[in-house]
């Protein structure tokens, strides 16, 4: 495990080291270009400039070229340590230095200057030691994007320059066609050609508008968590999407989250918020009524529509969206066994979803133990023997059920620790698509309390969880992940009636509407068009099943099948057919 740690560290020196010699390539081309940042990613490196002029993808290759010549050069990193003074008179007239400058000097940190191949930057460090050593073969710049100044789009907007680099040629190679394939399950181009959602200008970004394909799958997927959720003791209720600011100063997430809420909005003497939670209106539901501890565990979900302000360089098609809905649970407990018998359940729930969606254990998600940081007092609640509790619970379910998991400190909400169920999209890069949270604040900010069995009134514990997570992103990994190739269960249209001239659109539709009865979602285009262009239609908007019918089916009262995934099958009573797509369903 140490040399593998090892090997990615240098591994992240050698393109924190990459992207100097990128700032220095790009000033050697553009002498009065402004440099300000650039650190390694998980993939590779980026710089931020300001130019003078544009620089596109069209120009990387000179800037690559430039890069290697000055590379046999790069072979020692030398650091000084400098005064904050002495900083700015080097930095002068770049304002992004001269600000990152009067930060550092605030945080009482050193300032330290890094120089290589005769390019000095400010620089805490992590480099290569020889950086003209590396495989020339094994990085490449790829593209060129805008990006606003630290990441506020209230600052200037900057050009970033990204970069790839590996330990070799082949890692590259290999990642590059990682891309290739991504991009062509890039699930905002399937998306569009499969008609399922759009984005307006007009509307607003980060605001999908689902078509009636789209909408389809949704009511599909959301049908289906209620259902198993309602088996499985949830109680679904509705609550609204807006509520008093004062809901959400009652619970802390104000302070916490306003940076990403929308703002408030003024309604007589009140000032009110869209949603960017649910669990404040969950407990003002518990709390409607005296409860007693034969009412625990009580399990209160809903299918909620929330709304945070992301930052518009966030923004990633159905993956971050400002508007979506989120699985979304809050499981009121007796005391910390029963917590974790509901943290284990949760997860058995979870693991069940994931299933249902096609997601393999440990291929396509992993888990996160997610803590917090007891000197953080400003992002956690300051409650150190809570903490340890509370991780030490989630740590041992973990343990418990045999399951693998990697810890992640500064992680946590600020009110408790999570398990996080982490995923991959098809461009490698990791989002939270489920979670499970152990709440030790809430319960004393709303007075969580329940009358126990020795009649004395007692503190609850809540646990939050999302079994599905939010829908726009299942979706996305979803449309990812089959390329659009959907299962049965989840198609907008499951099966598409074919026919070969108007002649047979009598039994056609006794077809159809038979298939309907029993549940499915039939296609019929009874339109002109050819025969030809409907069986491409079908195919082409990867519909699981097609039947034809000409005279021969009439007559004989079957149909012909054919598979999207497994080519003809052949004739088939309108019996058996319905058997087959129930059995598959």
């Amino acid at each position: 495990m140490k040399k593998e740690q090892d090997l990615m560290q240098n591994l992240m020196n050698e393109r924190h080291s990459l992207s100097h010699l990128l700032a220095a390539a790009v000033l050697e081309i553009y002498p009065d270009a402004k440099v300000t940042l650039g650190p390694p990613i998980d993939n590779g490196f980026y710089y931020d400039f300001q130019f003078t002029s544009a620089v596109s993808n069209d120009d990387l290759p000179k800037i690559q070229k430039k890069m290697l010549e000055l590379l046999p050069k790069w072979t020692e990193f030398t650091s000084q340590e400098v005064s904050a003074d002495e900083a700015r008179e080097i930095f002068a007239g770049n304002e992004f230095k001269l600000e990152l400058i009067n930060d550092i000097e605030k945080s009482g940190e050193k300032i330290t200057l890094y120089t290589c191949g005769g390019f000095t930057d400010l620089c805490k460090g992590g480099h290569i030691e020889n950086l003209s050593s590396i495989d020339k073969k094994s990085f490449e710049l790829n593209k060129v994007a805008g990006a606003y100044w630290r990441g506020d789009e209230n600052n200037p907007m900057l050009t970033r320059i990204y970069g790839l680099a590996f330990e070799t040629a082949q890692d590259l190679d290999a990642y590059k066609k990682q891309l290739e394939e991504a991009a062509a399950r890039d699930h905002r181009k399937i998306g569009k050609e499969l008609d399922l959602f759009v984005f307006s200008s007009v509307v607003g970004k980060g605001l999908p508008i689902w078509t009636e394909k789209g909408a389809t799958m949704r009511r599909v997927l959301e049908r289906f968590i209620v259902d198993e959720e309602i088996n499985r003791g949830y109680k679904h209720v509705y609550t609204p999407d807006i509520a008093n600011i004062d809901l959400y100063k009652k619970s802390g997430h104000y302070p916490y989250y306003k940076d990403s809420m929308y703002a408030p909005i003024k309604i007589d003497d009140d000032e009110y918020m869209l949603r960017p939670m649910t669990c404040p209106h969950h407990y003002e539901l518990y709390l409607s009524k005296p409860r007693s501890y034969r009412e625990l565990p009580m399990r209160i979900a809903e299918l909620a529509k929330l709304y945070r302000y992301e930052q518009s360089g966030e923004l990633s098609g159905l993956i971050r969206v400002r508007s979506f809905c989120l699985s979304d649970a809050h499981i009121i407990c007796a005391n910390p066994e029963q917590a974790q018998q509901e943290i284990s359940s949760a997860l058995d729930l979870i693991e069940f979803m994931a299933h249902k969606l096609g997601l393999e254990y440990k291929k396509d998600y992993s888990y996160r133990l997610s803590l917090g940081n007891r000197e953080n007092e400003e992002k956690y609640y300051k409650d150190d023997a809570a903490w340890n509790t509370s991780e030490e619970i989630l740590r041992q379910t973990l343990i418990s059920r045999g399951s693998e998991f990697r810890e992640a400190e500064d992680e946590a909400a600020f009110y408790g620790p999570k398990i996080d169920i982490q995923m991959k999209n098809v461009s490698g890069k990791e989002d939270t698509a489920f979670t499970v949270q152990y709440d030790f604040v809430m319960p004393k900010r709303f007075e969580l309390e329940y009358t126990d069995s020795d009649g004395k009134i007692k503190e609850a514990i809540v646990i939050h969880r999302s079994s599905a997570g939010a829908i726009e992103r299942v979706l996305a990994f979803l449309i990812e992940r089959t390329a659009g190739n959907f299962p049965l269960w989840i198609s907008p249209t499951q099966i598409e009636i074919i026919t070969i001239n108007e002649s047979q659109f009598e039994y056609a539709q006794e077809v159809a509407n038979r298939l309907k009865s029993e549940g499915f979602r039939v296609g019929f285009d009874k339109s002109d068009e050819g025969f030809g262009k409907k069986v491409r239609k079908a195919k082409t908007e990867k519909t699981p099943y097609f039947v034809i019918i000409g005279d021969a089916e009439v007559e004989s009262k079957t149909l012909t099948l054919e598979s999207r995934d497994a080519g003809k099958i052949g004739s088939i009573s309108l019996e058996d057919l319905v058997v087959k797509l129930k059995e598959e369903n």
